[in-house]
């Protein structure tokens, strides 16, 4: 019986499978890019506010506590956005004429609303309580950045599932004393690890990365 094909037609077929399979792994590894890029996490993204509020002035220029201004963050699930009126506390007295404070001062004259743009902003089917992450030493750097260096406020973390189950998995690795968790200035000490499993003993935690944890 005739050859049907031509002797070549192994090679070819052998490059072309090779083509399809570099392609299929290229474009894997495009998309897996494209979704960690910052273009689509938003990563260090500064986005337009009602007022240009800096933290970096107010936490490291002034000396404000996270509590201030989050006045919910240790006993809710929310960390709570700051009504006009704890704006309006101090700029009642200080910079009353400053323009770029307008917005604030009409909002306390109209009984309105900021409509402040949330930064950190978990989808629905995710739920994160702060008051238990506070109650188990985890600091307010751990998750949203050094934000006492931040002029603008922006997202530090990409807030993946991925990332969120670093912790879950090794507390030990990121907790702190309680006493150090609204502080922006602390660090990671050379014995972390140690202090960390002393930590999670005593603070009674228990790492879960169960489903129902977050998605409930």
């Amino acid at each position: 019986m005739a050859q049907l094909f031509h002797s070549s037609t192994n090679t070819i077929v052998r490059i072309l499978a090779l083509f399809a399979a570099v392609s299929v792994a290229g474009l894997g590894w495009v998309w897996w890019e494209l979704q960690h890029s910052e273009f689509l996490t938003r990563v260090n993204e500064f986005r337009d506010q009602p007022v240009m509020f800096s933290h970096k002035h107010h936490v490291n220029g002034l000396g404000l506590d996270c509590r201030y201004c989050h006045t919910s963050v240790e006993k809710s699930s929310s960390a709570g956005i700051p009504p006009t009126h704890t704006c309006m506390s101090c700029h009642s007295q200080i910079w009353t004429e400053a323009p770029i404070l307008e917005p604030v001062r009409e909002s306390y004259r109209n009984s309105r609303p900021l409509e402040w743009l949330r930064i950190h902003d978990l989808p629905d089917f995710a739920y994160f309580n702060h008051s238990i992450h506070i109650k188990k030493g985890i600091g307010c750097t751990t998750c949203h950045g050094q934000v006492d260096q931040m002029p603008l406020m922006r997202q530090a973390n990409p807030m993946f599932m991925s990332w969120c189950l670093e912790c879950h998995r090794a507390p030990e690795k990121f907790i702190r004393p309680r006493d150090e968790v609204f502080n922006s200035e602390w660090r990671l000490p050379a014995d972390q690890l140690e202090m960390g499993q002393t930590l999670v003993q005593e603070y009674k935690v228990k790492p879960n990365d169960n489903c129902s944890t977050c998605h409930r």
